[in-house]
């Protein structure tokens, strides 16, 4: 019972004898006594009880009973509320209580109560010294702990000066990094005004050099066959032999200065086709005339009746499209068959040439359609390699494609698409107003097929800038910020997937819509390189339908 002020010393000492024997740590014991002494110093004459209780977990209860409990608002109540774990006021009592650890099982309860039996409590001075003891053992943590924070913040304010300095360093680095982003784009701008410059001046050379070179061959055909003509003197049967073999070369000289005046018309973007039905039958039955005498005694062409299809297109193109691809199949075929037919397939045409002959080794396949390459095989049949790209730029010009599909030994063919209808340049197809932008880039190694676009966007776009690879590309859409952009994935120096990625990583240009314009097999690039595209058109599929099209779905 508490009745003097020494009780309340002895019930704090017991209170820590308690929580010491039941297992508390040190500042639990403190905080049991110090509960007891702000409570005990306010209910004079209170019995206090000491229980342990196991559930739910081990925990001390501490009851203090007394009949002052229930008529004071007790400041050692909220006092103690904050140093254990519950404090309930109930009538005439207060009830304390403070977890346990785990082990501190019935035998250790037992145990604590036998100490407990056999000790004395002692007196106020003692307790005292106690006290002062705690104290002290607590202003020696409370000092550690501030120790501890100087040096933790002591190495925050060197992490944070590290962190400074990296920021600076980095700093510096992004802006030497810009600084050398502008410089490359400066020379890469210096290097595309440089190849148009040197394209411009190849298409030059070889229309200037083929000008040049046909005069002088002219003059020669001319010559012996005036030499050969019967009416002319007569000539031995030898120098007939010999005449007919210069007349031979220079009529192949010839054909060579064509084909390289014919090649630097289509660069220069020169050659416009001239639109207008075409009789089918007629071009066929044309071609089946003039080239079944270059065909071997051993080889049979075949040219099949084409359908009866409203073709509107450029004929002296086609015919001379469907030449080349003839031509070089009866040059390579030494037996079998050549063959030309046609077919419709919904809004295209088109028209297949198929030999026996010795077809195309699979690693020279990709550069068929390279200028002035030539396919290593088991014999060369002359030519000069342009043959191929030129009937591709005429295919592109008339808004069609020309592929090819070959097996090494077992022959070779090439399918024309074409639409039967092509959207002319300037033309409106479709209802109601054009959709209208600023500005258009186009990137694409083929001149032709930038021409062609270049004329579907007319009335389209403002203004259309082209790039013939990935870098002048990506140059031009950082400097003039295009609208939209249709982009070729094939290129040299770089495919467009690279273009993709790159306009995708800088937040200037990232929103521009790229359209994907190709020729190439989509099935060759996964489904992440194209997903920057805001769409991918096959280029036989290219009209100027689909072109206003894919422009209205991004004009607002």
């Amino acid at each position: 019972m508490l009745n003097t002020e020494h009780d309340v010393f002895v019930l704090r000492q017991r209170g820590r004898e308690v929580a010491a024997l039941l297992g508390m740590e040190h500042q639990d014991q403190v905080r049991v006594a110090t509960a007891l002494s702000e409570i005990g110093r306010e209910v004079p004459g209170a019995v206090v009880s000491f229980a342990a209780a196991g559930e739910p977990r081990p925990h001390l209860v501490i009851v203090v009973s007394s009949a002052a409990v229930g008529n004071q608002n007790l400041e050692g109540v909220r006092a103690a509320g904050r140093l254990m774990d519950e404090v309930r006021v109930e009538d005439e009592r207060i009830v304390l209580t403070r977890r346990l650890p785990a082990q501190a099982d019935a035998e250790r309860v037992e145990r604590a109560r036998a100490e407990l039996a056999k000790s004395s409590p002692t007196t106020v001075l003692d307790e005292l010294s106690v006290q002062n003891r705690q104290l002290v053992s607590a202003l020696e943590e409370v000092q550690a702990h501030r120790d501890e924070l100087l040096h933790l913040n002591a190495e925050l304010e060197e992490t944070n000066q590290g962190v400074m300095a990296l920021y600076t360093q980095l700093s510096e680095e992004l802006e030497q990094t810009n600084q050398g982003v502008v410089a490359l784009y400066a020379e890469l701008d210096e290097r595309s005004a440089q190849l148009r410059e040197a394209n411009e001046a190849k298409s030059r050379f070889l229309a200037n050099v083929s000008h040049e070179l046909r005069a002088p061959v002219t003059a020669i055909i001319g010559l012996t066959r005036l030499m050969l003509d019967p009416r002319s003197e007569p000539l031995t049967s030898e120098q007939t032999h010999q005449l007919d073999l210069v007349q031979g070369s220079a009529a192949d000289l010839l054909a060579r200065v064509n084909d390289l005046l014919d090649l630097a018309k289509a660069e220069s973007g020169r050659i416009e086709p001239n639109w207008g039905p075409i009789d089918l039958g007629a071009v066929f039955g044309q071609l089946r005339g003039t080239l079944r005498p270059l065909a071997r005694p051993e080889v049979d062409l075949v040219v099949d009746e084409p359908p009866a299809a409203g073709l509107v297109s450029d004929e002296l193109l086609l015919t001379q499209i469907l030449r080349n691809l003839l031509t070089n199949a009866l040059k390579f075929t030494d037996t079998g068959t050549v063959g030309m037919g046609a077919w419709v397939d919904g809004d295209r045409l088109y028209i297949a040439v198929a030999d026996t002959g010795i077809g195309i080794p699979f690693a020279e396949q990709a550069r068929v359609f390279e200028e002035f390459h030539q396919v290593r095989g088991a014999r060369q049949a002359g030519g000069t390699g342009l043959g191929l790209p030129y009937a591709r730029r005429l295919a592109t010009l008339l808004g069609g494609a020309l592929t090819m599909v070959s097996e090494p030994g077992e022959g070779s063919t090439f399918t024309l698409s074409l639409p039967q209808r092509p959207a002319q340049a300037g033309e409106p197809d479709a209802d109601g107003p054009l959709p209208q932008v600023e500005r258009a880039l186009v990137v694409d190694d083929d001149p032709a097929a930038r021409h062609l676009l270049r004329q579907l966007l007319a009335g389209i776009a403002g203004q259309v800038s082209e790039a013939a690879d990935v870098r002048s590309g990506l140059a031009i859409a950082v400097r003039e910020h295009p609208s939209v952009i249709f982009l070729d994935l094939r290129m040299p120096g770089g495919d467009g997937t690279q273009l993709l990625a790159d306009l995708a990583g800088l937040d200037d240009v990232a929103g521009i819509p790229v359209f994907v314009v190709t020729a190439a097999d989509l099935s060759d690039f996964g489904t992440g390189e194209l997903a920057h595209a805001r769409s991918v058109l096959v280029k036989e599929d290219l009209t100027r339908r689909a072109v206003v099209d894919l422009v209205a779905g991004i004009v607002p």
